[in-house]
């Protein structure tokens, strides 16, 4: 229910608004990526 909420939330914002939210889950997803490579590159 509370992704539905989430989804509904931004389609209610305006198209520049969308944007920047767009922009900044990539920046997050980005970052995820380069930490999680390093940790299956470090022997263990």
């Amino acid at each position: 229910m509370e992704g539905l909420r989430l989804i509904r939330a931004f389609l209610s914002l305006p198209p520049d608004k969308r944007a920047e939210v767009i922009a900044f889950a990539e920046e997050l997803v980005r970052a995820h990526a380069l930490t999680t490579e390093g940790r299956e590159a470090s022997p263990r």
